[in-house]
């Protein structure tokens, strides 16, 4: 009776758990979260540099805005949350313009300047990196797919095994102070 039992019963058990297996584990992981930020205060950005700059209700006014690159080269609250990712082959992200302006996450090869002059200038990035004026051009055209981002917009891509060695960096092409690091292991 127990060998009818066990021999019957086992093989079921065993067939169950190679069917369930291999499902739960081909279930992909939920992409990476990252959160593009800024505090625009909306009447003093829009009365500076023009209606629309800024949507959102954040409490940095232009001119502080403006201090702060003056003095410390970046405005802090003008971030990428988290600025640093670990990924593994095949993982993704998604990246979600959560302030009040016009944002890019751009991919670059180096770090350096954005597509605003007087931004590069004061928060003393440099030249204009070509990866940025390519997305800036695209951005104007109005292709699809840009990694220029109104608020409430997102941007996704899914890193591959070309990405494993090196640092995948992506970067904010209007705020080039804006970094993002990615780590992608096997």
């Amino acid at each position: 009776m127990y060998r009818l039992v066990l021999g019957g019963v086992l093989p079921l058990l065993f067939s169950l758990t190679v069917l369930v297996t291999p499902i739960y584990a081909m279930t992909p992981a939920p992409p990476l979260a990252v959160g593009i930020m800024d505090q625009c205060d909306p009447a003093t950005f829009n009365a500076a540099i023009g209606p629309g700059t800024c949507g959102g209700n954040g409490v940095v006014t232009f001119q502080q805005f403006v201090a702060e690159l003056n003095t410390l080269h970046f405005a802090p609250q003008w971030q990428f949350v988290p600025s640093q990712l670990h990924m593994t082959v095949g993982q993704s992200f998604v990246a979600t313009n959560r302030g009040g302006e016009v944002h890019s996450f751009t991919e670059v090869a180096a770090f350096g300047g954005g597509v605003i002059p007087f931004l590069n200038q004061l928060s003393n990035r440099g030249a204009t990196v070509p990866e940025c004026s390519a997305a800036f051009s695209a951005f104007l055209a109005g292709t699809p797919n840009s990694s220029f981002l109104h608020p409430g917009q997102s941007f996704g891509d899914t890193e591959g095994a070309n990405d494993l060695g090196h640092p995948v960096l992506y970067q904010c092409c209007i705020h080039p102070w804006m970094n993002e690091t990615i780590t992608v292991r096997s």
